[in-house]
């Protein structure tokens, strides 16, 4: 187990290929002498693929499509808003098309700036529900109700974790619903944008965040009367990191002193996970949700010890053309019925034995630049890319705001001529 006073020991200031060497000695020699080609190399991804003028005008014509579509999005929000005193229904109906709206923004964003190869693959217990489209899409037949468990490498992999959902069949990018820190919730458009969409803040202190965490799954768990007087639960994708955070060399170092304060392994590419959370989630939609989905995520061309963030900036990533050659998921299921529910120790414990599992596929990862072929159905790994089935889609989202501003301007010319006759 790496202790907490060898990481401690790590040179400061942000890691570069190489380093690593010294700090997780369990790397053997081949392993070093890798990292030494990489360091001669420099970036995992090689060299920047535009130069600073053209690096400059992507970042002006990046931002300008996400903030313009943000802001499109948020007026739309608004524009429906006074449907939540109409019908509950409605307006929550409402708000998950402008969540779905959300999704294409940041899917056609990752598609035409930072284009890279997905590979997929999973265990047995969910290989019957990835196929592949005749047009190399990959297609996810998961259920439109579970919580969504993942290792948190750097912050967009709730980007390709939101990206799934659209890959689903049914489509579940409307219905993404993703915990977030407080702070969050005070970045303009933003962070209003995430409460339309119902996202739950969290201060990160249990006694605080515990009733309206418990106020917010409610309302997720909460059944619906249909016309014909069936009952029924509106689609829902949790998404949990409990690790809390991104991977970072701070993160590992309060993880190895976490694990050395209850006397546990530590892991060696992973966060330790915290269960609280997970564990008061879990028991809240009990009755309601029956599986889990894990996804075990890896970015190819981060060296072992190193950290994902270091490498795979915004810039770099969108901006420079140097993002990961490949993003690689790896899925497993497990069901609610098998886990330790009644007792919070007794859930710890299976929680960090699903990551002590995590860390060895990341193992083989690291080693091998794979994970497991599927356990069963397709042979191999499905490679895709993060893309909309049409070309077109992206127009979906100025939709709804061109058609109040149809609608508004044919009423304003109506009442003008009304007035004038």
């Amino acid at each position: 187990m790496t202790t907490t006073s060898e990481l401690r020991h790590r040179p400061n200031g942000k890691a570069v290929p190489g380093d690593e060497f010294d700090a997780f000695p369990m790397a053997s020699p081949g392993v070093a002498d890798a990292m030494l080609n990489m360091q001669q190399a420099g970036h995992p991804s090689g060299e920047a693929k535009y130069g600073s003028i053209r690096s400059k005008f992507r970042a002006f014509t990046a931002a300008l499509y996400f903030f313009g579509g943000s802001m499109v999005i948020h007026l739309t929000q608004f524009l429906g808003a006074w449907f939540y005193f109409l019908n509950r229904d409605l307006y929550y109906a409402y708000m998950a098309v402008t969540k779905e709206s959300f999704g294409l923004l940041v899917t056609t964003m990752t598609h035409w700036w930072a284009p890279t190869v997905i590979r997929i693959s999973g265990d047995a217990s969910t290989a019957d529900q990835l196929s592949v489209t005749p047009d190399g899409r990959v297609e996810c037949s998961f259920p439109d109700r579970m919580v969504m468990i993942a290792n948190h490498q750097i912050y967009t992999d709730w980007l390709y974790l939101w990206w799934v959902g659209y890959t689903n069949k049914p489509r579940m990018h409307g219905h993404i619903y993703i915990i977030l820190k407080e702070s969050l919730k005070y970045i303009p458009i933003i962070g209003p944008g995430c409460m339309f969409f119902s996202f739950i803040f969290m201060s990160r202190k249990m006694a605080v965040d515990r009733p309206r965490l418990a106020h917010r799954l409610q309302k997720l768990r909460m059944k619906h009367e249909g016309p014909d007087g069936e009952e029924y639960l509106n689609p829902m994708w949790l998404l949990l990191f409990p690790e809390g955070t991104n991977l970072s060399d701070n993160g590992r170092v309060k993880s190895a002193a976490w694990a050395e304060k209850i006397g546990v392994k530590d892991t060696a590419h992973l966060m330790l996970p915290r269960s609280t959370g997970t564990f008061f989630c879990l028991n809240e939609l009990k009755g309601s949700v029956d599986y889990v989905y894990d996804c075990t995520v890896a970015y190819e061309g981060v060296p072992r010890g190193g950290f994902g963030e270091e490498y795979f900036t915004l810039s770099s990533t969108f901006f420079q053309g140097r993002g990961p050659k490949s993003v690689n998921l790896y899925w497993r299921r497990f069901a609610l019925a098998d886990m330790p529910l009644h007792d919070q120790t007794e859930f710890d414990g299976w929680l960090r034995e699903r990551w002590y599992e995590k860390d060895a596929l990341l193992e083989q990862y690291v080693t091998t630049g794979r994970f497991p072929a599927n356990g069963a159905g397709i042979k191999g790994h499905i490679e895709t890319e993060v893309r909309t089935q049409y070309w077109w889609e992206f127009i979906k989202i100025f939709t709804w705001l061109g058609c109040f501003g149809f609608f508004l301007t044919s009423l304003t010319r109506f009442l003008l001529k009304f007035r004038d006759s």
